[in-house]
């Protein structure tokens, strides 16, 4: 008589409500949630290959960055930790002027999550990868134990190419010049703000506070087709727009002028800052940008911009040779002051 042998196999990938640890171990688990959950929702040749990697076709000049994202909560009024990561990535290269064609995205899983949630930051990703015209085409998965990690990390690599007009002179802090005229998109904060009154229980329907995330390479792309000189592009992400004029001065080693009566915010949003104490100048953007252009064409930039989506775009102040490295503000009273760097984390986890 032989002992009867029982086989402890794991459970079949559809009985699972969570992520566990063999969804990164590596075997059929793993590759039940890459085919099921991923590659149905990013669908497209290069990830049907199943390699390692993806062989891209690219002729000309072509952009790159990176970028990772923790923000908490996953999902926030506007968007979640999905599309942010192509909205964010997406603009980055923007910000080079070129257009986003191809994304890798690696997802760092804590064991626990609710696969249903899961799905939906994938198909929330592949709705905005989908609608800017861009496919994802490799991509890694790990799991951590319970504890080690909050849900989902997500980190990113993306290739554009560069817009036609933007070839022979891409936008670069090298190009600011004495003069010229520095104009916001849109209002600022509105992307921290959300966060941070959903994180503080200050969110409701009377707050209409809602995060800014999109994509900007539209009205970008309708700055250099009308021909407006653009000296330089950047998008006010964590440090919002007091940081990002700051990195401007000092790597252009000229100065800046700001007027704060110019500068957009949402009344929601400055009354919320005022609340938990921040100002709007340093609270995060995800769907603005700030453009440096000539003066000679504010009006019209602003024109372009007015009609490509940025309804309030805005003149904010002017790149100056005094007080290089520099950013001054003018406040509503007249009083100047020098608007600095922050000198720690303000708003933690925000993208």
């Amino acid at each position: 008589m032989t002992d009867e042998i029982t086989l402890n196999c794991p459970m079949p990938f559809n009985d699972y409500e969570r992520v566990v640890l063999a969804h990164g171990g590596g075997g059929r688990i793993m590759h039940r949630l890459i085919n099921d959950c991923f590659v149905a929702a990013f669908d497209n040749p290069f990830l049907a290959a199943q390699g390692d990697g993806a062989t891209l076709n690219l002729s000309g000049p072509v952009a790159m960055s990176t970028d990772a994202f923790t923000v908490s909560p996953l999902f926030f009024p506007g968007g979640d930790i999905g599309s942010l990561a192509v909205h964010g990535t997406a603009n980055d290269l923007a910000m080079c002027a070129a257009r986003a064609r191809y994304l890798s995205v690696s997802f760092i899983l804590e064991e626990g999550l609710l696969l249903a949630d899961l799905h939906r930051l994938v198909d929330s990703m592949a709705d905005a990868a989908k609608a800017a015209g861009i496919l994802i085409v490799a991509g890694d998965t790990k799991v951590v134990e319970k504890g080690r990690g909050d849900g989902v990390y997500i980190t990113t690599s993306g290739i554009g190419t560069l817009l036609d007009e933007a070839v022979d002179a891409p936008p670069s802090p090298a190009r600011m010049r004495p003069g010229n005229s520095v104009i916001v998109s849109g209002p600022v904060g509105d992307h921290g703000a959300a966060i941070m009154a959903l994180r503080e229980g200050l969110l409701t329907e009377e707050t209409q506070l809602a995060s800014d995330a999109g994509p900007v390479i539209d009205p970008v792309s309708a700055l250099y087709r009308q021909g407006i000189d653009v000296s330089c592009l950047r998008d006010p992400t964590r440090g919002g727009l007091a940081t990002v004029l700051c990195e401007l001065a000092c790597a252009s080693h000229l100065g800046i002028y700001l007027k704060e009566s110019l500068i957009p915010v949402r009344e929601p949003v400055r009354d919320t800052c005022e609340f938990l104490g921040l100002d709007p100048m340093y609270v995060a953007c995800e769907g603005r940008f700030v453009a440096v252009v000539a003066a000679s064409d504010q009006a019209r930039a602003l024109q372009v911009l007015h009609q490509h989506g940025c309804p309030l775009a805005a003149a904010i102040g002017e790149v100056q040779q005094a007080d290089a490295g520099t950013v001054v503000l003018e406040n509503a009273i007249g009083s100047l002051r020098v608007v600095d760097r922050l000198s720690g984390e303000q708003l933690p986890r925000i993208c």
